[in-house]
């Protein structure tokens, strides 16, 4: 099945090459990517032992910087790569640990590619973030002697019955893991239930919840707050997707009616899109600042457009309240836990499948609210907006539902130590 599977991937490079192409075109970051995505050039990673991690985007990437840190600490000796697939994943990988950390394109999974680019750097580990299951790349870490552990795995249902369609070859995939360690119970049947040794699947918990937030990071917000909005009424939309702009400029129009003085922060998934949502912000008639430019916010500023990476973290420090974005439109949902580890009220969509049960975890503690609409998400930001009180109850329930629930790098860690010599 694989050799047929590797068949299928070959017939489609001209497919692959085009779709290369037409991301270049929006993203030249994809294009300087593409010796790294063909398996042509390999990184240079020096000498000593190698530890590497995949992360395929920006959250993976983030929610595998505290594993990171404690593999730097604890394991100075061996030198780290971070593999990711996106630009926006790779440009976070730079910005947050610069040198300490080696940065490639995986090679798409093509038997050569892979092939070629796990025998060159011949890692002692492979740590896959989440949920990315490569055949080919699984099968020649297998053949050349390195141990694979799936950290804080996940299967959402939609991703769980796409697998079940291909049950004996994923089985056969599943079984070159050394480890899977899922973030749930659900997860580890669903593991399971695909063709996992059960003796191979732990749950560990999710990672996502050992975000570093420093003690400081919420005064740092709120001295951002003061500086750049004049302590004006903010709410923050973070992540957010094409579609999903206008319904919250839709709403910030609505809430304009009720608070004046209210400014967004726009901060979509993409930066490369930020000039295109400028446009839609001024097609609504909002007067628009890009955090990239030189201009200063003033007082009929309605609309702040986060258009750098990095830096999401200390502007929800400065909002009063926080939409997480992916789930006004059926995207899957993005990562509410900063904002909650803030203090910040969250709101979402209905649509949070890929964090159903950190979602569902808030709503029932009363850290989070879920709207349908912009005409609801206008309510409820209003609803917020004028009452402190709620906005402090549901914020300390997100910190505390964060503080309840860490643990899970510790875990991980002594899973990775029983793969690695001391």
């Amino acid at each position: 099945m694989r050799l047929l599977y590797s068949i299928i991937l070959y017939l489609l490079t001209p497919l692959v090459l085009l779709r290369m192409a037409w991301l270049g075109v929006k993203s030249p970051a994809y294009l300087s990517g593409w010796s790294r995505r063909l398996g042509i050039s390999i990184p240079d990673t020096g000498t000593g032992p190698l530890l590497w991690i995949h992360a395929v985007s920006v959250g993976e990437v983030m929610a595998a910087v505290p594993l990171v840190e404690r593999l730097l600490r604890d394991h100075p000796r061996y030198r780290i790569l971070m593999t990711t697939i996106t630009p926006t994943g790779a440009a976070v990988v730079r910005q947050r640990f610069g040198g300490e950390v080696i940065h490639s394109y995986l090679p798409y999974d093509f038997p050569h590619a892979v092939g070629r680019f796990v025998r060159k750097l011949k890692p002692v580990i492979l740590l896959v973030m989440e949920t990315e299951i490569w055949p080919n790349l699984f099968h020649h870490c297998n053949r050349n002697g390195i141990s694979i552990l799936l950290v804080n795995a996940r299967l959402s249902r939609k991703s769980y019955n796409g697998y079940k369609k291909f049950r004996a070859f994923t089985r056969e995939v599943l079984a070159k893991a050394s480890k899977i360690a899922a973030q749930t119970t659900e997860d580890e049947s669903r593991f399971i239930d695909l063709g996992a040794d059960p003796a191979a699947v732990t749950v560990t918990g999710n990672m996502k919840f050992d975000l570093n937030v420093s003690p400081d990071s919420r005064r740092q917000g709120q001295s951002l707050k003061h500086a750049v909005f004049a302590d004006r009424q903010v709410w923050i939309a973070a992540s957010t997707h094409d579609g999903e702009e206008r319904l919250i400029l839709d709403a910030h129009r609505s809430i304009l009616a009720k608070h004046p003085s209210c400014v967004l922060i726009l901060a979509p998934r993409h930066p490369d899109r930020c000039i295109h949502v400028a446009e839609l912000c001024a097609e609504f008639g909002f007067k628009t600042v890009r955090k990239s430019s030189t201009i200063t916010c003033s007082a009929d500023t309605a609309v702040f457009l986060l258009d750098t990476l990095g830096e999401l973290m200390v502007y929800y420090g400065a909002a009063d309240v926080a939409f997480v974005g992916g789930s006004l439109l059926p995207r899957g949902g993005h990562n509410v836990l900063e904002p909650a580890a803030l203090e910040i009220p969250v709101i979402t969509g209905k649509y949070t499948e890929n964090f159903t049960d950190i979602n569902q975890l808030l709503v029932e503690n009363g850290a989070e609210m879920r709207v349908n609409s912009a005409d609801k998400l206008a309510e409820k930001i209003c609803l917020l907006l004028g009452d402190p009180q709620l906005r402090r109850r549901m914020g300390r329930a997100g910190r505390e539902i964060v503080e309840r629930n860490r643990g899970s790098t510790d875990r991980i860690m002594q899973l990775i130590g029983s793969f690695i010599p001391a």
